[in-house]
């Protein structure tokens, strides 16, 4: 904790040259979140490690900068007003699709350079209301579900799901509840499920299964319906949370995931990007010590959900290291 409050505290000292920086190739600017969440403290170490191990050799440096988060992000990578910035792959793939909040207005300023960590899906239901075992137990449910908060990329994303699968989220009788709250309102009979989205173990979801006392299910997703979800979302892929995972967890949950990636401006020199994703790739056990979302991290998973296409400097790294890359990654 005190390491990851000093690289804080020598990064906002360094964003008063930032106007600068933006301007500059080699003084690069990662865009991230608000300073209480994940992405900063991710973007932190990620500038913290580019500049400790580039800037002697060949004057790379970075610094990673607080934001509104993936909206904002895709704005200032737009903008040229930063160089690299993590975004959540929803954002990035309806950003680059021309929908959602981007619909009509594709934005094509920015590649992908890798997966950072997973967001799981975790559809939690209590048991009197499974029937399959899978999401489709959300069809006809006539109890309260929690979509999460208004406006919030859990709502985003619960909605998107829901819809691919033919279950009109419209026709539930959603709350708007963030984790905690969703999964004490389950425990209090007050709801049936909730949408909680997470890197796992997900603390709501531990909390869940330790006080049901086996009365809760975490929905699987069969290939089937992830099958279905991809044609619309590549984004999402299979994830498997091992059992015991969450107490009295005795089975395997076949969810799926969606990655939190770190994109970069598509016009960003090629020789950059590649000494950027090399260096992340050489030194993940320093990025695992400034946050444990960074663990997921590894070259083989590297390319799993990304929403746009390789930046051509990413992908000249990963071929060196053995990576095939799928055609939809390939940068046109």
């Amino acid at each position: 904790m005190r390491k990851i409050c000093s690289l804080i505290i020598i990064a906002a000292l360094i964003t008063m040259s930032i106007p600068a920086m933006a301007q500059n190739n080699k003084r690069l600017i990662i865009a991230t979140a608000t300073t209480g969440g994940t992405y900063y403290p991710v973007g932190v170490g990620i500038g913290t490690l580019i500049s400790l191990k580039l800037a002697k050799k060949d004057g790379i440096t970075a610094t990673a900068i607080n934001s509104a988060g993936s909206g904002e992000n895709i704005e200032m990578l737009n903008n040229k007003e930063a160089h690299f910035a993590i975004l959540q792959s929803l954002f990035g793939l309806q950003a680059s699709r021309g929908k959602g909040f981007y619909k009509g207005k594709p934005v094509d300023s920015f590649r992908s350079v890798t997966m950072l960590w997973p967001n799981v899906e975790h559809f939690a239901l209590m048991n009197k209301y499974v029937k399959t075992g899978t999401v489709a137990d959300l069809s006809g449910l006539s109890e309260r579900f929690s979509i999460g908060k208004r406006g919030s990329g859990t709502e985003g994303s619960g909605r998107a799901l829901l819809d691919v699968l033919g279950i009109d989220p419209n026709s539930l009788k959603l709350e708007f509840l963030g984790y905690t709250p969703s999964t004490q309102a389950m425990l209090d009979n007050r709801i049936a499920g909730a949408n909680i989205p997470a890197g796992v173990p997900a603390a709501a979801i531990t909390q869940l299964f330790a006080m049901s006392h086996g009365k809760a299910t975490v929905l699987d997703f069969s290939d089937e319906q992830l099958a279905q979800i991809q044609k619309e979302f590549p984004i999402w892929y299979r994830y498997l949370i091992p059992a015991n995972t969450y107490p009295g967890q005795e089975k395997e949950i076949r969810t799926i995931a969606q990655p939190n990636f770190l994109a970069v401006r598509a016009d960003l020199p090629d020789e950059v990007v590649y000494k950027v994703t090399k260096t992340i790739y050489e030194n993940l056990n320093f990025l695992g010590t400034i946050h444990s979302a960074t663990k997921n991290m590894s070259v083989q998973n590297a390319l799993n959900g990304l929403p746009v296409a390789l930046h051509p400097g990413a992908a000249k790294y990963y071929r060196e290291v053995g990576i095939e890359i799928p055609e939809r990654l390939i940068a046109k």
